[in-house]
């Protein structure tokens, strides 16, 4: 390493030490050693063809109404969809973006065996894959940490993980960075998935409490810290040849003015959610609006390359835009659980995204799959998208 990077590491370090978790220890020991978050795992690369393809499942609502048949009945549902979608996409990678449970509904004694069921097609289609968790993933009897844990116990293949001590706030545990590299032998990631924790709900026990609905301010000093220990690691010139994507389940508040600039050619799919109140982060307290600010301004400006932001939530939206704010895109999701609200017509599936090399200045293909194969609102999205 040379000085300048020494100086740059030391500095890091100086900054993030306190959110350091053992993870980062081999790594911050030795600044010229990888930085490996996943020692244990199997390296996640490119397919042999050069591309890597995800698929986000989002939404899944299990665990709904379990005192009577339909609620199950959902579940299996839930289960056979993401069957399906698994043998006919064959990804590289799954997402499954927040909301996995319907907290509220479940009992205390079982809230996290749900997380058996919702992997079993995952563990099965031996697919590698990491979770977001949303407002109804924090209940009474439920909380993010505890379908963190229980995801890790089950899922060989899962890459899901906790934030270091004192990132994420509560009930926001689940902040952290997946690497994804062109190939085995490298030393530096081609692409980093970032998944963060937006919260809301409300915190367990008898007299619990709302949660905060966004992604807490220090996840904003963790994503700086991050930052500069990748290039610590990896040197600072590997920042210009890595890409990015983000994924959060509740869409950030930038996102609420956007939903009024719409075209339905430039920006297809399915629009039905109107964004208000809850809808987006720090929302649901008029007061609170604004409070994902320091997280929305460290995200765009230390994560370089960043293709686009995803997030579900709002199960009858689908489309992508450019927010004018940062000129990033973000992307809602398909809601593909049979728990949680629908409407006829709406439907249930995935979002699938394509990239097609491991340059960063590619463009992604993206698209809305669902159950019954049909697809629909494919763009694709690239420097000119949305502008």
């Amino acid at each position: 390493m040379n000085i300048l990077g020494l100086l740059v590491f030391l500095v890091a370090l100086a900054n993030a030490t306190p959110l350091l978790d053992q993870t980062r220890v081999s790594a911050a020991s030795n600044p010229s050693d990888e930085l490996n978050p996943y020692p244990t795992k199997p390296r996640l690369t490119f397919n042999p063809s050069g591309t890597f393809k995800m698929t986000i499942f989002s939404d899944l609502h299990y665990g709904e109404n379990p005192w009577d048949a339909w609620g199950p009945q959902q579940d299996v549902n839930s289960a056979k969809l993401m069957r399906r979608v698994l043998v006919d996409e064959l990804p590289d990678y799954v997402v499954l973006n927040g909301d996995l449970i319907t907290g509220e509904n479940t009992f205390l004694e079982n809230s996290t065996s749900l997380i058996d069921e919702i992997v079993a097609p995952l563990n099965e289609a031996r697919v590698p894959f990491s979770s977001t968790h949303g407002n109804h993933d924090n209940q009474k009897n439920i909380t993010h940490l505890e379908e963190i844990r229980r995801e890790q116990q089950v899922s060989p293949l899962s890459y899901t993980r906790a934030a270091p001590p004192g990132v994420g706030g509560e009930g926001g545990e689940g902040n952290y960075w997946v690497p994804i590299y062109e190939r085995e032998s490298d030393q530096a990631p081609a692409l980093i998935l970032w998944f963060f924790d937006s919260r809301g709900g409300w915190s367990p026990g008898a007299t619990s409490a709302p949660l905060p609905d966004w992604v807490d301010a220090s996840v904003a000093r963790w994503i700086q810290s991050e930052s500069a220990l990748m290039d610590a690691a990896w040197g600072s010139e590997s920042a210009n040849k890595r890409g990015a994507l983000a994924f959060v389940h509740i869409p950030p508040h930038a996102i609420e003015k956007v939903q009024g600039t719409l075209n339905e050619t430039r920006n297809p799919g399915l629009n039905a959610d109107q964004l208000g109140q809850g809808s987006t982060q720090a929302t649901d307290d008029p007061s609170s609006a604004g409070n994902d600010q320091p997280f929305w301004d460290a995200l765009n400006t230390y994560v370089k390359n960043l293709h686009a932001v995803i997030s579900g939530h709002d199960h009858g939206n689908e489309w992508c835009a450019r927010e004018p704010s940062k000129d990033v895109v973000f992307c809602f999701d398909k809601h593909a659980g049979y728990g949680g609200y629908s409407s006829a017509g709406w439907g249930h599936g995935v979002r699938n995204i394509v990239f097609p090399s491991a340059d960063p200045t590619s463009g992604l293909a993206t698209w809305i799959r669902f159950e019954d194969g049909r697809t629909r609102a494919r763009v694709t999205l690239d420097s000119s998208y949305g502008r």
